[in-house]
């Protein structure tokens, strides 16, 4: 099978990203992009746009969470406000002391809450929640292969087709935060794709 995107291609639109991680992602990505049918010039755009934005072109494939002093019990008593408020959510199923750092958000999209690393593990048929397991999370296969599968289960396949660039936003950051960059890196993206 043919890649369906090349390191050129991926050079030209993550420009500000370094050659040694685009080499790293770059098998894990047309591997993905193939599983998860984002096999569409338009689809491929959109999910680079939004894997950019997420992971910094590709320098990040795990939440910043500088310092985050861990209670006795593993619970981050310093961090950012919204990091600190993963604690105990029950939509992220973080139901156990210490959730909330242990499952930050990782991969090239940043899967968060014990309820994703669970969901996500099942369809893998791999335990991701116990000891150290959320941590594979972050290697450069599965921080491609969970982006894939966070992707195709939010159903954004359809709403790259419609070219829908703020729905796929909204589902994946739950707000607009750098809907301005995404935005950017989708039209660089259309450009290198020829995408008219």
């Amino acid at each position: 099978m043919s890649d369906l995107i090349t390191k050129d291609q991926l050079k030209a639109i993550l420009s500000s990203a370094k050659e040694e991680n685009i080499d790293r992602y770059l098998e894990p990505l047309n591997k993905a992009l193939g599983h998860y049918a984002i096999n569409t010039p338009m689809r491929i755009a959109h999910f680079i746009a939004q894997v950019a934005q997420e992971s910094g072109s590709f320098r990040y494939n795990e939440e910043i969470w500088p310092n985050p002093s861990l209670d006795a019990h593993g619970v981050a008593t310093n961090g950012s406000s919204w990091q600190l408020r993963y604690e105990g959510r029950a939509e992220l199923g973080n139901t156990e002391p210490g959730d909330g750092y242990r499952f930050r958000g990782r991969g090239l999209i940043q899967l968060t809450g014990r309820a994703n690393y669970a969901k996500y593990g099942t369809k893998l048929g791999r335990d991701l929640t116990s000891g150290t397991n959320p941590d594979l999370v972050a290697q450069p296969d599965l921080a491609v292969d969970a982006a894939g599968w966070y992707w195709d289960s939010r159903g954004l396949n359809a709403f790259a087709d419609k070219d829908d660039v703020l729905s796929i936003t909204k589902r994946i950051n739950g707000g607009t935060l750098g809907l301005d960059n995404r935005k950017a890196f989708l039209a660089k993206a259309k450009s290198v794709l020829a995408i008219s």
